[in-house]
């Protein structure tokens, strides 16, 4: 309250020594310059002046106020256009995630072009261009994008390919993949993009080309890395025995992919069961067998022991007395017991292969030893046990079939 009284005390000294000093004397100035005169005293002159500067103080303050208004005064303020582009990145981020593309693109448009840092919006549009089957549109979004962020090109790239692969571009989506991998080679999104492509593709020798940088630069995990590896080599058997050399679909081209994997994986059950497949597909029994037979010498595995019911070596009789020889430490494998039952056949010994059918069906009831016990019975003239087990063997082979409607019968 105290200052309140000084200020206006110290107002009305003010006042009253300017009163008195214009009393005094009034001054006068003169500004003349070719035509234009101005004469005023003093004290009218610095009134003008002050009204002058009032006049303009309150100009600028009124901009700054329209400048800085909320939407009431100026629709079209810096505020208020920060406000519509915050509604815009909301509704173009919950569009795109419910699969409005349409309203997602031109949301994330409208944010891309008034952010600072567009990235994230650009590439939002471009997928939901490339939704709408607007290829052209998605790549022009992308290079857009490429122009306010060119740091970000390997980002823009990846997601480039990835659409590309989406619309069903893989040739596209290749090449994009292969020019960033040329210039940034250890990056683990690019070497992963790659190798999902390359799987997608069938190019199973290109996917065993990447595996070492896959393994360098770890970008898998270990039991991931290594199941694809075993993938990978078995797919490329696979593609080796269907090749044509010749003329003719080669063994030779078979036996030199399964040459070129390393002695450790020429071990792995895996791969020794999809080489011997092939070898048996491609009529070469005996080398099936030899393969087969050396492998689970080696180490016992339950499904080469079914394959090698299925393939007929150079010596049935030895084939059997070999396959009895592991009976012993796993008289409980259901897949050894179907294979023995087929050798037996094979043999003619028929008892004996109804023995160890009926023993495989005891400990697992499975399609194919339901298949074999049926054709043997049914050749000994056990029909109706015959039916039963062809019945059983369809229904096991996929439950699937049983939940499949069926036609009502006619009536008659």
């Amino acid at each position: 309250m105290k200052r309140l009284y000084v200020i206006v005390f110290l107002v009305i000294a003010a006042t009253a020594a300017l009163g008195f000093a214009v009393a005094q004397h009034s001054g006068y100035v003169l500004i003349a310059y070719k035509s234009f005169r101005y004469e005023a005293s003093l004290w009218a002159t610095l009134a003008v002046i002050a009204v002058l500067w009032l006049l303009i103080w309150g100009i600028k303050a009124l901009v700054e106020l329209v400048m800085t208004s909320s939407g009431v005064v100026n629709p079209w303020s810096r505020r208020n256009r920060s406000r519509r582009v915050q509604v815009a990145i909301e509704h173009g981020q919950l569009d795109l995630a419910e699969g409005r593309w349409a309203s997602a693109q031109r949301h994330l448009y409208r944010a891309a072009e008034a952010e600072r840092q567009p990235l994230l919006y650009y590439l939002g549009a471009a997928r939901a261009a490339n939704e709408q089957g607007n290829y052209e549109e998605c790549d022009r979004l992308l290079e857009r994008a490429l122009e306010r962020q060119p740091q970000a090109e390997l980002a823009i790239a990846l997601s480039h390919a990835q659409l590309q692969t989406d619309r069903g571009d893989t040739d596209g989506a290749l090449v994009t993949l292969q020019a960033m991998h040329d210039r940034h080679p250890h990056n683990a999104q690019t070497l992963r993009q790659l190798q999902r492509l390359y799987q997608q593709r069938g190019e199973w020798s290109a996917v065993i080309r990447l595996l070492p940088e896959l393994r360098k630069d770890k970008v898998l995990p270990r039991a991931e890395l290594a199941e694809l590896e075993r993938r990978a080599w078995g797919e490329n058997l696979s593609l080796a025995a269907q090749r044509e050399e010749d003329g003719s679909v080669g063994l030779q081209s078979l036996t030199r992919a399964w040459e070129q994997l390393t002695s450790a994986q020429r071990q792995e059950p895996p791969l020794v069961l999809a080489y011997a497949e092939q070898l048996r597909q491609l009529g070469a029994q005996v080398e099936a067998e030899e393969v087969l037979r050396t492998a689970l010498k080696r180490k016992y595995d339950s499904h080469l022991a079914r394959l090698y019911g299925l393939v007929r070596g150079s010596d049935p009789a030895r084939q059997l007395q070999t396959a009895e020889g592991w009976l012993k430490e796993h008289s409980n494998d259901p897949s050894l017991l179907l294979t023995l039952g087929r050798l037996c056949l094979q043999t003619s010994l028929w008892g004996k292969a109804r023995d160890y059918l009926e023993s495989s069906l005891r400990v697992q009831r499975n399609p194919e030893a339901c298949a074999e016990l049926a054709r043997l019975l049914a050749q000994l003239g056990d029909t109706e046990r015959s039916n039963q087990l062809f019945q059983e063997g369809l229904g096991l082979l996929d439950e699937r079939l049983l939940a499949a409607p069926l036609p009502v019968p006619a009536q008659v």
